[in-house]
């Protein structure tokens, strides 16, 4: 096989990452280390490295968007980036100092968290009567469009969503992915947001977290042009397809069926870890 044929594949297989990581909102990096790694034997922390430069192109694209909509809180995304970034740099540190079979094992682990979230239901909350009490300082309650008109909601919790995040960052800069998942839980969950803004402030997090650990694994040589050029591609490529399609197609068998394929994936990785073949 030519490098061409084989960038032609990377291209295909990061395109199909990315469209499915858009309509499940996992994002795409979920899929495209272990596709890397599983399908083509890709070296785990190069394959890091491209993930975490495709992270950083699909949050840009769509970022802006949200944020000119009005669902991003972009005051209170400011204010986690400072945990996220400070876990991110953490777990790149990590990265280069752990064995590649023990970040596989945790990238499983990781699959299964984000198999079960992929599966189970999605629950609105919108909190408005009761804020923490550091929402009102940092005047991080805020309002989002819905068919009947803006929405008013609060923000809960504020220390336990910062404490998530750090964790959020070091599980990116480690595994070369967004995060998204469990950023999404700490505000969904903890923080009480609505669900929209969950998933757009996470989505305006994401590069700038996979930024920090991003530089430290091209300052090891482990950001390989070669690579990253057609995952960044290809991953931004199905992306902008997946929101394009998002509103016209029920998602909730797709994500049933994703949640089965990177289960899969997460066996297949502790199976090759346990074999000393990652």
């Amino acid at each position: 096989m030519t490098a061409f044929e084989l960038s032609g594949l990377i291209l295909g297989g990061a395109f199909l990452a990315g469209l499915l990581g858009s309509l499940t909102g996992l994002g795409g990096g979920m899929v495209i280390v272990p596709l890397l790694t599983i399908g083509f034997g890709v070296d785990l922390h190069y394959a890091i490295g491209a993930s975490l430069i495709s992270v950083i192109a699909t949050s840009s694209g769509a970022a802006a968007a949200y944020v000119k909509e009005g669902y991003t809180n972009i005051r209170l995304g400011m204010l986690l980036e400072i945990a996220t970034t400070t876990g991110a740099l953490g777990g790149a540190f990590l990265a280069g100092v752990i064995s590649t079979s023990v970040i596989a094992y945790l990238f499983a682990g990781m699959l299964v968290f984000s198999a079960y979230l992929s599966a189970r239901p999605r629950v609105e909350h919108i909190s408005v009567e009761r804020s923490d009490p550091w929402a009102e300082p940092l005047r991080l309650t805020s309002t989002y469009p819905t068919a009947s008109g803006l929405q008013q909601y609060g923000v809960t919790h504020v220390p336990v969503g910062f404490g998530l995040m750090f964790i959020a960052g070091i599980l990116s800069g480690l595994l070369g992915i967004g995060s998204g998942a469990l950023k999404v839980l700490a505000m969904d969950n903890a923080m009480r947001l609505p669900f929209k803004v969950s998933t757009t402030t996470s989505n305006f997090m994401i590069g700038v977290t996979a930024a920090a650990s991003a530089g430290v694994y091209l300052r090891r040589g482990y950001v390989d042009p070669a690579l990253s050029f057609p995952v960044m591609l290809g991953v931004l490529a199905g992306a902008l397809l997946g929101a394009r399609l998002l509103s016209h197609i029920h998602t909730r068998r797709l994500r049933q069926i994703f949640a089965v394929v990177i289960l899969a994936l997460a066996i297949e990785m502790v199976y090759k870890a346990s074999s000393g073949r990652i």
